[in-house]
């Protein structure tokens, strides 16, 4: 069964960091650029970050540019987002999504990604 399992959240000050971690299980994610999102309650969902297969190609929303960074370790099946710098408008459920290889080429669209995690909640909250 093809399942993404996201992990990391937790509630952390402002200017802290976490790091969120999406594992695969059931097939092996080095052929799929992935990416992570965001919903915030009452906001629609945001396209945060995406990585393409091989790593070499990374976009991000303007709002996390210079604060997340997003890298994938395939030995592990695992892609993980760096997140410093919280502020309390990164208070959101974060998921993570595969998508075909080339996805991630022009942007962080949701609608282009097939499989989908649970998510994790993250708050930034003093």
């Amino acid at each position: 069964q093809l399942q993404l399992v996201e992990s990391g959240g937790g509630l952390v000050q402002p200017g802290g960091s976490l790091r969120l971690s999406c594992a695969a299980s059931g097939f092996s994610l080095d052929s799929y650029a992935i990416g992570w999102f965001r919903q915030a309650p009452g906001k629609e969902r945001e396209g945060v970050s995406c990585i393409s297969t091989s790593g070499l190609r990374t976009n991000y929303a303007n709002s996390v540019k210079g604060r997340f960074t997003i890298s994938r370790d395939n030995a592990k099946n695992t892609v993980y987002l760096q997140m410093n710098s919280l502020k309390p408008e990164d208070t959101a459920v974060y998921y993570c999504a595969a998508g075909r290889a080339y996805v991630c080429f022009t942007g962080v669209e949701a609608y282009k990604y097939d499989y989908w995690g649970q998510g994790t909640q993250v708050t930034v909250s003093s």
